[in-house]
C-alpha cells in the first residue's frame, strides 16, 4: 500500500479522509498544529481515534512555518501524494482578521507545494471552497463560472491558493486536483457551522440565532461523501478544479424544522440582521465530479442529520459544552 500526507489531519474533513485511507491499508502522515480556532476538544477527540492505528503518524507542526519543508522531507520522500486540508475557515471571521487567513490558506499552501517540488511528490490535492463563487453566478455553480469577485477575505485566500496550485502545475508538472467543497456537515463538525450549532442549541434549549430571514439556502454534503471524493481525486488528472457536494439544497428555515423533528424539540428561533459576508444561495453542479472521478453523493440530508443527532446524543456530556461562538 501507499503513503500519503494529510494536512489538517485533526480537522473535521481531514480526520475522515485519514480514516478512509487507513481503512484501505494506506500509511498516513498527519500534520496539524491543533490551533484553538475553535474548541480544541473536537480536534482532540478526532486525533485520539486516529492514533489508535499503527498506520498513522502524527506530526504537530504549522504549515505556515517555512521550516516545515525540511522537517517533513525526511518523512515524506516515498509519499505518493499530499492532501492539503489545513485551512483557516469561516467567512465572517475572515473579515476581522484576514492576515491569519492568508497565512494558512496561501503561505501554508505554498509551503506544501514546495515540499512536493523539493522531494518529488507528484500528486497534490487542494481543498478549496464554494465561497469562491461569490453571489453573481447562476446556480447550480459550474467550475468555469467567474470567480473574480470574492465576497470575503476567506474566499479570496482560497482563490489565491487555487491560482498558486496552477502555477506549480505549470512550472513543476505537479498533478493537482482542486476541490471546491460545499457546506460539509456530520458528526464532530466545526462548532461554528450551522449544523453543529443548530443541533446543540435546539437540544439544550438555547436561543437559535438566525442571520437574515432564514430563506437563504445551502447545498449540504455529508462528510463521508466529501472524504470519499477527496480520495478519488488522488488519481492523475493534470490540473482540474472540481466541485464536491451541494447536491441537496435546503433553506435555513426548513433545516431548523428538520432538526426539530429529529431532536423532538422546538427551536427558540431569533432572527438577526444578515451578515454581508454571507451569500444568499450556494448550490453546486457535480457533473464534473461524476465524469472525472466517478463520484456522486450517497448520504441524503435526512440520513446525514440523523447521524449527526445520534452522534451528539452519544457524546452529549461534553459536546453540549463545546463553544459554538
Amino acid at each position: 500500500m501507499s503513503k500519503y500526507l494529510v494536512t489538517g489531519a485533526a480537522g473535521f474533513i481531514g480526520a475522515r479522509v485519514v480514516d478512509l485511507l487507513m481503512e484501505s491499508g494506506h500509511e498516513v502522515i498527519g500534520i496539524d498544529n491543533l490551533t484553538n480556532t475553535y474548541d480544541v476538544r473536537l480536534k482532540e477527540w478526532r486525533l485520539t481515534r486516529l492514533q489508535q492505528s499503527k498506520l498513522f503518524t502524527f506530526v504537530k507542526e504549522d504549515i505556515t512555518d517555512r521550516l516545515i519543508i525540511e522537517k517533513l522531507a525526511t518523512l515524506s520522500d516515498d509519499a505518493k501524494g499530499l492532501i492539503n486540508l489545513a485551512a483557516r475557515a469561516g467567512v465572517r471571521s475572515s473579515v476581522q482578521d484576514p492576515w491569519i487567513y492568508y497565512g494558512t490558506n496561501v503561505t501554508g499552501t505554498l509551503n506544501m507545494l514546495e515540499l512536493c517540488r523539493k522531494i518529488g511528490i507528484s500528486k497534490f490535492v487542494q481543498a478549496s471552497s464554494s465561497s469562491v463563487y461569490g453571489e453573481n453566478n447562476p446556480m447550480p455553480y459550474m467550475e468555469d463560472a467567474n470567480t473574480d469577485f470574492p465576497m470575503q477575505p476567506y474566499a479570496a485566500s482560497k482563490k489565491a491558493s487555487e491560482v498558486l496550485c496552477y502555477t506549480y502545475h505549470y512550472l513543476h508538472q505537479i498533478d493537482v486536483s482542486v476541490l471546491r467543497y460545499f457546506t460539509v456537515y456530520g458528526p464532530a463538525a466545526r462548532p461554528d457551522m450551522a449544523m453543529f450549532r443548530f443541533t446543540q442549541w435546539i437540544a439544550e434549549g438555547k436561543p437559535v440565532k438566525m442571520n437574515g430571514d432564514g430563506e437563504q439556502s445551502r447545498g449540504f454534503t455529508y462528510v463521508d461523501d466529501i472524504a470519499r471524493g477527496t480520495i478519488q481525486a488522488l488519481k492523475p488528472l493534470g490540473y482540474e478544479i472540481i466541485n464536491l457536494g451541494g447536491h441537496e439544497v435546503i433553506s435555513m428555515n426548513n433545516l431548523i424544522r428538520l432538526f426539530e423533528r429529529k431532536l423532538g424539540k422546538q427551536a427558540n428561533l431569533i432572527y438577526e440582521p444578515r451578515h454581508m459576508a454571507d451569500a444568499l444561495g450556494n448550490w453546486a453542479s457535480s457533473e464534473k465530479a461524476k465524469s472525472l472521478l466517478g463520484w456522486s453523493a450517497q448520504v441524503s440530508l435526512d440520513e446525514g442529520v440523523s447521524r449527526l443527532v445520534d452522534w451528539y446524543t452519544v457524546e452529549r456530556s461534553w459536546a453540549s459544552q463545546v463553544i459554538t461562538g
